[in-house]
């Protein structure tokens, strides 16, 4: 039986994933803001205090929280660390506080308080605890011969700091749970990520490009302002059921065959593919890639080819067919002959989740910090709980994009066991409207508090229909969609620098496909997209409202083919306001209302707009402001903000 005097009931409680099953997910310097549902029965006063720490054993620091409507209650903490945050909530019936709005209600009404201010002496003794000078207020109040002073006391603001900063506790009620906040380093909300083969990278074309020429992008790479570069497996590719060009079953001479492919009798997945280079010239690209302050992104494809060296070690890892061959891997009506994916049913599974899980471990002590995981939908979301955790054990600062572009339980799933960051449907939200639900679903939804988007408007296996026909200003509006809607973002480089659009027919794939051929790239070249993708990427480094995914609010826009979104920081400092013309082919027009509580505006404003792209400024004072974008000119406003009371 519980203790029949805990009235107060404490309920609702986030941020908290699946009950508490989970933590949630912040990074350092990201504020939590804990809510919850806090009520007791009748009129009685509620006061409640949230209590945070940082890790197990440290002391509880203390945070008095707030009343809204409804009986939500809030109080916030920032984090400035990385590792585990915990926190909880007390709250109790505050009978002093109780009392004194009683008593200032009668004395307002000018009834007798004789036994008011008794009662109010009682609570001045209980909260004392020895304060000389308390226990001299609670003497005035005993002062039958005085009672208007006695009454003036009470009313008096000096009171009222008393009641305030010496609750009466009894009968706390505490939370059932110590609630988890796993916090990560920056990186995790806020990177941008640019994706090439490395087998592609020469500047002679036809040669197979090799680390030592991908070190000669990087500062190609690094003036366009991306911090990660991300390349495909760099492991040995399978020579048997190679695929050709355009993923034909059948491959010719010299033909390279896809990079996940992974494995032949060169090596397995802590070997490097040898026309790349060796393991120490990896090495050499990740230390100078560093020297531009670039992460090198690892792909992790936990598949074999058919002579992988894990095949005939341990064939008991994949499935046998009843004709006595592997089975490889399929998404019916597609075929992949070329690989063999691992049979976590296996008896040996414990032997597979530790090999593979050493896979991992051998390329973080090559210097790798960051892995992009091929399909992570297709192996047991156990087992990915358990490798990020024991990852997670040795390397606090390693972080894994779930490349799973799949349902999304299993999106979020992933995400709940330890991904840092997630692929997402934003290749395929298009329209005002999908656009607008699905970024309502990220930032305010439950998934919020785990599931860190990162969006790329292409890849080398999508190439979305809308991108196919409709010329370059398409792809300028995507990237800047991308590049502003998510802290995190990436593109499958070249191709869309280069504005490549060629499809398969009725089907969103490259026709001629760098996943099966060597391309040959003018590296020394740039165009209007290369300069549309600085500019973007240079305000995200330099304006933090960009730098995060959940500060996002939309505007109200009267045109169904213009978006508008405003970024704030917390306190204001840094306010921008990004315009988009969805169409690409015409010139869209609109009248624009800013959220005037969210920005805490005055009636009377001055606004004063830069647009950080084209240096363009403007003067806003109306409610409604006109916007007007032509898309061959450019099809996107990305105004930095000054708010100012007018002077009118």
């Amino acid at each position: 039986m519980t203790d029949g005097k805990l009235r107060v009931i404490i309920e609702n409680v986030q941020p908290q994933v699946d009950a508490g099953l989970y933590p949630a997910k912040r990074t350092i310097g990201e504020r939590v803001d804990v809510i919850a549902d806090i009520f007791g029965d009748g009129h009685d006063h509620i006061r409640a205090e949230l209590l945070y720490k940082f890790g197990k054993k440290a002391e509880w620091k203390v945070l008095e929280m707030q009343s809204a409507v409804n009986d939500i209650w809030s109080a916030s903490f920032l984090t400035t660390e990385k590792g585990s945050y915990y926190f909880t909530i007390r709250a109790w019936i505050d009978h002093f506080d109780t009392w004194y709005d009683g008593f200032k209600k009668k004395a307002a009404a000018k009834v007798d308080v004789t036994v008011e201010l008794m009662e109010g002496a009682e609570y001045l003794h209980a909260v004392a605890k020895g304060d000389a000078k308390i226990i001299a207020v609670a003497k005035k109040l005993e002062d039958k011969a005085n009672q208007s002073q006695a009454i003036a006391t009470v009313l008096s603001e000096d009171f009222a700091k008393i009641v305030h900063e010496r609750p009466l506790r009894q009968h706390e009620t505490l939370y059932s749970k110590e609630l988890e906040v796993h916090v990560e380093h920056t990186k995790a909300l806020y990177s941008t990520w640019y994706e090439l083969f490395p087998r592609s990278s020469s500047l002679q074309a036809g040669k197979h490009g090799t680390f030592q020429d991908t070190i000669k992008l990087l500062p190609r790479i690094a003036a366009m302002n991306f911090d990660v570069l991300y390349l495909p497996p760099i492991h040995p590719i399978g020579k048997v059921n190679r695929k050709g060009k355009n993923n034909n079953v059948k491959s010719s001479a010299g033909e390279p065959g896809s990079p996940w492919a992974i494995g032949s009798d060169e090596g397995g997945h802590k070997a490097v593919h040898k026309e790349l280079g060796t393991l120490e010239d990896y090495k050499k690209l990740i230390a100078e890639a560093k020297k531009h302050k670039i992460d090198i992104a690892l792909d992790v494809a936990f598949q074999c080819a058919p002579d992988h060296p894990y095949v005939k070690e341990h064939p008991e890892w994949f499935k046998q067919r009843p004709d006595g061959t592997i089975q490889y891997a399929e998404n019916p009506p597609k075929k992949y002959q070329d690989i063999y994916p691992f049979n976590f049913e296996t008896e040996q599974w414990s032997e597979l989740w530790n090999e593979l899980k050493s896979v991992i471990v051998f390329w973080i002590e090559a210097g790798v910090k960051i892995f992009r995981v091929d399909n992570p939908h297709t192996k047991p979301i156990p087992f990915w709980e358990w490798v990020i955790a024991e990852i997670n054990k040795e390397h606090s600062d390693i972080i894994f994009l779930a490349e799973a572009f799949t349902r999304p339980k299993i999106m979020s799933s992933l995400a709940k066991v330890g991904f840092t960051q997630s692929y997402t449907y934003f290749t395929w939200r298009v329209n005002k409207q999908e656009i607008t639900e699905y970024m309502t679903e990220l930032v305010n939804g439950p998934s919020r508090n785990y599931f860190r988007p990162n969006f790329w408007p292409n890849t080398p296996d999508i190439l979305p229909f809308h991108l196919q026909h409709q010329g370059e200003n398409i792809f300028i509006i995507r990237i800047a969609l991308a590049a502003t809607l998510s802290s995190s973002y990436g593109l499958y480089g070249p191709p869309y620098e280069f504005y490549e659009n060629t499809p398969i027919d009725g089907r969103e794939e490259y026709f001629n496909s760098e996943k099966f051929e060597i391309k040959s790239y003018d590296w020394r070249k740039t165009n209007r997209m290369t300069d549309i993708i600085t500019l973007l990427n240079k305000a995200r480094r330099e304006n933090p409202a960009l730098q995060s995914t959940w500060n996002m609010t939309f505007c109200s826009i009267e045109n169904p083919n213009l978006i508008a979104f405003l970024k704030t920081t917390d306190d204001l400092s840094n306010i921008v306001l990004m315009v988009v013309n969805l169409d690409p082919h015409g010139k869209q027009s609109g009248y624009l209302q800013l959220p005037k509580d969210k920005l805490k505006m005055g009636p009377k404003l001055n606004i004063k707009l830069q647009d950080i792209i084209t240096d363009e400024q403007y003067t806003w004072t109306q409610d409604w402001n006109y916007v007007e974008l032509e898309p061959n000119k450019m099809p996107f406003h990305l105004f930095k903000l000054d708010v100012r009371e007018s002077q009118m």
